[in-house]
């Protein structure tokens, strides 16, 4: 049931089915002999490439309280948090492996140095502000990473926080004991 608007102009979405054939009957054909099974090519274009002075890319990472400043350069995958190893500040192989899930979905392990100052909140919080601020960096690097790392979600910035204590309560919902009597 199409309706027409005051301009002659149908929405219903039957129309579209009209519409999309039309801009396929209109589209050049192709000419250099091109099979019809090769893969669409992606009409989104790349994002530059974000450089500082001595070729590095940099990003800003944030988790819980954490801030994590990066700055990712070609290398042989050393990692460095506030100057020491990143063996040695994140001691724990989980939040190890938290930071490298970058590198491990694009596949760039031992491609890239990252140099890290992180401050606020604890070990988790900065692992997982480390992992964003890399992941910003790593595209701000290589564009065409984007896609892959945007539909992992590690782009996607953690907004979760510690809910505040309130006056007149044990934390921030726990209440204190009732007493009838």
């Amino acid at each position: 049931m199409a309706t027409d608007n005051k301009e002659g102009v149908k929405t219903d979405l039957a129309d579209l089915k009209d519409i999309a054939g039309d801009a396929v009957v209109n589209a050049p054909a192709a000419t250099d002999g091109a099979s019809e099974t090769e893969a669409p090519v992606s009409t989104m274009p790349l994002r530059e490439q974000e450089l500082d002075q001595y070729g590095r890319a940099y990003a800003t990472g944030r988790r819980k309280d954490a801030v994590a400043r990066v700055w990712v350069k070609p290398g042989k995958g050393k990692i460095t948090v506030n100057g020491r190893d990143q063996e040695v500040y994140f001691a724990r192989p989980t939040l190890r492996l938290v930071i490298n899930q970058v590198f491990a979905i694009t596949d760039r392990e031992g491609q890239y140095d990252v140099d890290v100052t992180v401050k606020g909140g604890g070990l988790s919080g900065q692992a997982g502000a480390v992992k964003h601020g890399i992941s910003q960096a790593l595209t701000k690097y290589e564009p065409a990473l984007r896609s892959t790392v945007k539909s992992a979600g590690f782009l996607t910035r953690d907004s979760r926080k510690v809910e505040r204590k309130k006056y007149g309560r044990a934390k921030a919902r726990k209440s204190f004991q009732f007493s009838k009597r």
